[in-house]
């Protein structure tokens, strides 16, 4: 029964509409006993889903909205105010379906996330070419996807290229060229080309997968506000039963008491916040930009100072070697194959850069490295070929003893204050060459830094593990506050928890790996890493997919929109309710007029949270110049 009319709750209300319009009929034809006929009928099927739901809440021991509109619906047929009873049962259910239909829309964005889910793919199976459901992809399938076709998993390309739209994962509507070896994202879609793949991720553990999950959790989950306001129903819903009571106690008049009971509902009031809370989450999902939850908007808007690391955040994060420079009779390429075999055991982005440099000039790297040592944040030590190799920074050389000769020690300071880091590299103790790999500050840097001071941050700070030239000449160039260099991870930490002890909201952004821990130290953790990396969107508080510092500044303005748009709800809310109750004692505001004022102001604050689901921050246009090249 009660599963019957919840499925046709929409059909009750349009009868309901249709007899109350009878009702109308008959009272011009002057048809009393009709007009009483249809005006209860049209009562008691708005009402029953109403009762309905107050009798649930009550055996779950809550006073609901539904039960103080049914005892107001009960008084009003008491006392043989027909009209009333039907048109507040009415006005009720239809707002209730208004309710529903705007809510859908605050949650458009995570349904056109679902739909964007891909169904099916094309696997190599024995030779042939079969169509799967999605889900029977396992790891290691070999899969084929043609012009036009979504990405069933996340996989690299082992064959062929094309053009991808990443808009689902990344926001990003331009499209990407992939090649061989390229990462691609399930949820993509390929524009033009073709392309073969092995699946790495698969099910749920697909970056779309998990974006779809953190999304639906993080609009479940609630802000202060919310919780503020639910503890706040709770016991407001039932003082309004006794201070209608009390109404009846002092006026004798039952009408009133009715009347305030129902536009006391505070619906406005209890929907206002979390429809914002969903629209706001729903936009920065569009727009790639994962925010975990309404507390994470609301600590958000409350930043006011920034903390950056800089390779791969204020950097592209695609560093190049510009020189080779050798101190003893070796060559630069001799010295790069060995350099780069040692370093065939690091992951760090700068040994992976000089290992991709002797890949691009063709040397061939077959020997393996003895007793090799990562030593973090210094650099890595490692035998090769019979000859102790050292290679890394200042702080490397020092450690193991060797010195670094005058001539090689003005290189390396010349090339640092040109934007580059010198990667120092001694064999048997002594400085043999000094590599030099530059990065370049991110075209979208500037303006996004911009755009996040006028929107209310005060003080903006530059972490890097890099040394102090280049760190000083990409904070000149960006117009930052504060830069710390040459730090390793701990002391990033270190420095995020002195920051927030001065009194400051911080909001620290890093690539999601080595940043990990001051990350997750800060206020708020942003994460900036293509795709989402696993640890990025296990630690960080909000997950930039598309890897854009515009996308940053997107957020940062989002979650002030947001706080401000549960404010205008709540303010708004109140504003309503507080006008409806003096109108009610002063016997201007009665039962059906009541009713739908009451149901409007719901309606409004709904509509004005869906604003948010347009909300995009205005692109500022600003004048730059180029940017010289800083160092990874």
């Amino acid at each position: 029964m009660i599963g019957f009319i919840n499925r046709h709750k929409n059909h009750i209300t349009a009868i309901t509409g249709g007899l109350l319009i009878l009702a109308l009929v008959f009272n011009f034809m002057n048809w009393q006993a009709s007009q009483t006929g249809a005006l209860l009928l049209a009562t008691f099927l708005a009402g029953v889903p109403i009762f309905i739901k107050a009798y649930q809440a009550l055996r779950m021991k809550a006073f609901s909205i539904e039960l103080l509109v049914t005892i107001a619906v009960i008084g009003a047929l008491f006392i043989g105010e027909y009209v009333e009873s039907a048109v507040v049962t009415f006005l009720f259910m239809f707002g209730d379906y208004l309710e529903i239909r705007t809510l859908n829309k605050t949650r458009s964005s995570l349904k056109e996330l679902v739909d964007m889910a891909p169904q099916e793919a094309v696997v190599i199976k024995e030779g042939k070419h079969v169509t799967i459901p999605v889900e029977d992809v396992a790891e290691g399938d070999h899969v084929i996807i043609r012009s036009g076709g979504k990405i069933p998993v996340d996989g690299s390309i082992v064959n062929g290229q094309a053009t991808l739209n990443e808009a689902a994962v990344t926001g990003e509507s331009v499209p990407k060229s992939k090649k061989i070896d390229d990462h691609v994202f399930s949820g993509t879609i390929l524009d033009n080309g073709y392309v073969e793949m092995i699946a790495e991720k698969v099910g749920d553990d697909t970056t779309f997968a998990r974006i779809i999950e953190l999304v639906e959790e993080a609009q479940e989950s609630k802000s202060k506000t919310e919780k503020f306001l639910d503890r706040f129903a709770n016991i407001y819903t039932p003082a309004v039963v006794v201070l209608a009571v009390l109404v009846f106690a002092l006026t004798r008049d039952l009408h009133t008491a009715i009347t305030f009971l129902v536009v006391a509902c505070p619906g406005a009031l209890v929907i206002g916040a979390p429809v914002s809370n969903v629209a706001g989450i729903g936009n920065g999902a569009k727009n790639g930009v994962l925010v975990k939850g309404g507390e994470v908007m609301d600590n958000f808007s409350k930043v006011d100072t920034l903390i950056f690391d800089k390779t791969g955040t204020l950097t592209k994060g695609k560093p190049e070697v510009t020189d080779i420079k050798t101190f003893n009779d070796e060559t630069p390429d001799a010295l790069l194959r060995l350099v780069a075999q040692a370093e065939t055991i690091s992951e760090h982005h700068l040994g992976q850069t000089i290992v991709k440099e002797a890949n691009e000039r063709n040397i061939t790297l077959d020997g393996e490295p003895e007793n090799a040592e990562v030593i973090k944040g210094s650099g890595i030590r490692a035998t090769l070929e019979g000859r102790v190799l050292a290679i890394g920074n200042r702080k490397l050389m020092a450690s193991e003893n060797i010195e670094i000769p005058s001539e090689a020690a003005s290189y390396a300071v010349e090339r640092e204050k040109s934007g580059n880091t010198a990667i120092f590299a001694a064999i048997d103790g002594q400085i043999a060459g000094i590599f030099s790999i530059a990065d370049q500050i991110r075209d979208d840097a500037k303006p996004a830094l911009a755009e996040m001071r006028k929107n209310g941050i005060k003080k903006i700070i530059m972490l890097t593990g890099d040394n102090r030239h280049t760190a000083e000449l990409v904070a000149s160039q960006l117009g930052i506050d504060e830069v710390h260099a040459e730090l390793l991870p701990e002391n990033k930490v270190e420095i995020v928890k002195k920051i927030k002890a001065e009194g400051n909201v911080v909001a620290m952004a890093g690539d999601g790996i080595n940043d990990a821990p001051s990350i997750a130290t800060a206020d708020i953790g942003i994460a900036m890493g293509e795709g989402g990396t696993d640890v990025s969107m296990e630690t960080a508080d909000v997950v930039l997919m598309a890897d854009k510092l515009k996308q940053y500044s997107h957020a940062y303005s989002l979650s002030k929109a947001t706080i401000r748009n549960m404010k205008q709800n709540t303010f708004f809310a109140i504003g309503v309710a507080f006008v409806l109750l003096t109108g009610v004692l002063a016997g201007t505001v009665h039962l059906a007029s009541g009713m739908f004022i009451h149901e409007a102001s719901v309606l409004l604050v709904i509509l004005n949270a869906m604003r948010l689901i347009r909300f995009n921050q205005k692109n500022t246009k600003q004048k730059t110049g180029k940017l010289q090249p800083a160092k990874a």
